[in-house]
């Protein structure tokens, strides 16, 4: 894992917490691999919406309703952050 993937995984992480106003989670207590629903995080479909928006404002994440992929895309902190990594590979 290199310095940039490192980056990209912690303001993701800053970004999960200051969009969705996590107040008893700190950045660093976010697992990159950790599932962000369910058992893990404990986020849901309300957040994932709120999630949407503010990854598509802070990295210009592009998003399609009806990528059958979007539940893996969001599985994690990793998952999003290769998913921002390819966009911005694709559009170099």
């Amino acid at each position: 894992m290199n310095v940039a993937t490192n980056e990209l995984e912690s303001a993701i992480k800053a970004l999960i917490v200051d969009a969705l106003q996590l107040e008893d989670i700190q950045p660093e207590d976010i697992d990159t691999d950790a599932p962000l629903f369910g058992e893990g995080l404990g986020l849901d479909s309300i957040d994932a919406l709120e999630l949407g928006v503010a990854l598509k404002k802070r990295f210009g994440l592009t998003l399609a309703t009806n990528d059958p992929d979007i539940k893996d895309h969001f599985r994690s902190v990793g998952s999003l952050a290769h998913l921002i990594a390819q966009q911005r590979a694709n559009q170099a």
